[in-house]
């Protein structure tokens, strides 16, 4: 239980951080500046994504953050049941998953998502053991390849 307390506390840090920085420093425009100054120094790989596909890519690794969440707060209410369910359809690779990483002209990119999404079935797969331990492993395992991710590449 203290793991999944930990893990719901870090992803509460992360959020409440970059509304603290807002608010520290004055305004969501000096956070824009702060970010547009990294941005100048990022040396990730650029996807090179339209506009419109950057918003969509973003709704969507929004959403998995938002499964994630639900997820550690149904193993902490001990509904494995619902987690799986969660984990399928939120972060699985449904078809329209697939599409949508088939689509990434990068192959790292586009294998790094697979990945994540087969890792999702993978992670409902272990939650219907009802093993919390084993479960949170999984997790950790489709956490990791957000943060490969997010390490490498840039939209």
């Amino acid at each position: 239980m203290k793991q999944v307390s930990v893990l719901t506390m870090m992803l509460i840090f992360i959020g409440m951080a970059q509304v603290s920085y807002a608010d520290n420093n004055g305004s969501m425009e000096q956070m824009k500046h702060h970010n547009m100054k990294h941005s100048m120094n990022d040396e990730r790989i650029s996807l090179g994504l339209s506009p419109k596909m950057k918003q969509h890519q973003l709704a969507n690794m929004r959403s998995h953050l938002e499964a994630v969440q639900a997820i550690i707060s149904l193993i902490a209410e001990k509904e494995f049941e619902k987690a799986s369910e969660v984990a399928h359809s939120k972060l699985g690779l449904t078809e329209e998953m697939q599409k949508m990483c088939n689509m990434f002209k990068n192959d790292d990119f586009k294998f790094l998502g697979l990945a994540f999404h087969k890792s999702g079935d993978v992670l409902g797969e272990t939650l219907k053991s009802k093993d919390t331990h084993k479960s949170l492993r999984a997790l950790q395992t489709t956490v990791g390849y957000c943060v490969q991710c997010h390490a490498t590449f840039r939209q």
